[in-house]
């Protein structure tokens, strides 16, 4: 397949060599570069397709595309914008607009653009599924379950829908609610470590340690490498008064994640706990530092806190 797609460069770079304002032959080829992965290529040729022929939509929605593939998520909106002007009912433009603002931290611009994509088109699931992330992210959970339920109605199938809907159900303390969604999501994919992992905080919220423990230890054999769960399973032995395991276990998410600032704060109030004074010193020193290395001024305050406290013998 990939030696049908090298061809067909080669047919259109000959093309081109005959026909040198051959804007198709551009666009198609720039299609062909884009799918072999070469985006700075693809961008190249979608540029001089414009040049001879502005007034192509899909050609901006593409190189959108490109762009944002290369991280340009700006130019990408500039590209999507273009297209709307010349089609002011190309749902997609909206929806890839909404997802590059979205990607910027713009959530209410890309709730817009997702408002638009679904007034053209109300069929498309995932449209309503990243609004309901954006409305997430703004801390409109009620709307976000709304979208997320939304979408499931168009794809009953959606994991992805299932899982969020139980994020946001949780942090609404509904986490009956969220574990049904969670486990909803499991029964779709059998291999969503991410919802065994979701599933596990909401039992060790409802008091059920000892499942969540289950579920931890089943994301891990799913993702051997997922910090965060060990991290969490870490927690719950903590809850059941296994102190030890627990420390292997924030030790492996640390070995994971060495940036995972969670976890040593949780190995080190473990630490703590076993009169470990100069190991737990040791962990919060270091999650402190992470902390002040990404700008979480509050925990960095807090864990100077912590600090003293045990330096003091409190």
């Amino acid at each position: 397949m990939l030696g049908d797609k090298t061809g067909a460069v080669q047919d259109y770079n000959k093309a081109i060599s005959i026909n040198p304002n051959n804007a198709k032959a551009y666009y198609n080829r720039g299609n062909l570069n884009y799918e072999l992965g070469n985006y700075a290529g693809a961008i190249e040729d979608y540029t001089k397709a414009i040049s001879i022929n502005p007034n192509v939509a899909e050609t901006y929605s593409n190189r959108g595309l490109a762009k944002s593939n290369l991280g340009n998520k700006t130019g990408a909106i500039e590209d999507y914008t273009k297209t709307i002007s010349i089609n002011p009912n190309n749902a997609e433009a909206y929806y890839n607009r909404g997802t590059a603002k979205a990607q910027l931290d713009n959530c209410t611009g890309a709730i817009e653009d997702y408002t638009k994509a679904i007034s053209i088109n109300p069929s498309y699931e995932v449209t309503y599924y990243n609004r309901g992330k954006s409305k997430a992210e703004l801390g409109d959970k009620t709307g976000a379950i709304e979208d997320y339920t939304k979408a499931i109605g168009i794809n009953p199938n959606f994991a992805e829908a299932y899982r969020n809907r139980g994020l946001a159900k949780s942090d609404l303390d509904n986490k009956t609610g969220a574990i049904e969604d969670y486990t909803k999501a499991i029964s779709i994919n059998p291999s969503y470590a991410e919802a065994y992992s979701n599933r596990g905080w909401a039992k060790l919220d409802l008091g059920n340690k000892t499942g969540a423990i289950e579920d931890y230890t089943k994301a891990i054999s799913i993702n051997p490498s997922y910090a965060e769960a060990y991290d969490n399973r870490g927690w719950a032995k903590d809850e059941l008064g296994d102190k030890t395991g627990a420390i292997e276990d924030y030790t492996k998410a640390i070995g994971i994640n060495p940036n995972l600032a969670e976890a040593y704060i949780n190995r080190g109030l473990t630490k703590d706990e076993l009169g470990d004074k100069t190991g737990a010193i040791q962990d919060l020193t270091k999650a402190k530092e992470l902390y002040l290395s990404q700008q979480d001024y509050e925990g960095y305050k807090l864990l100077i806190e912590a600090i003293n406290k045990i330096n003091n013998g409190n």
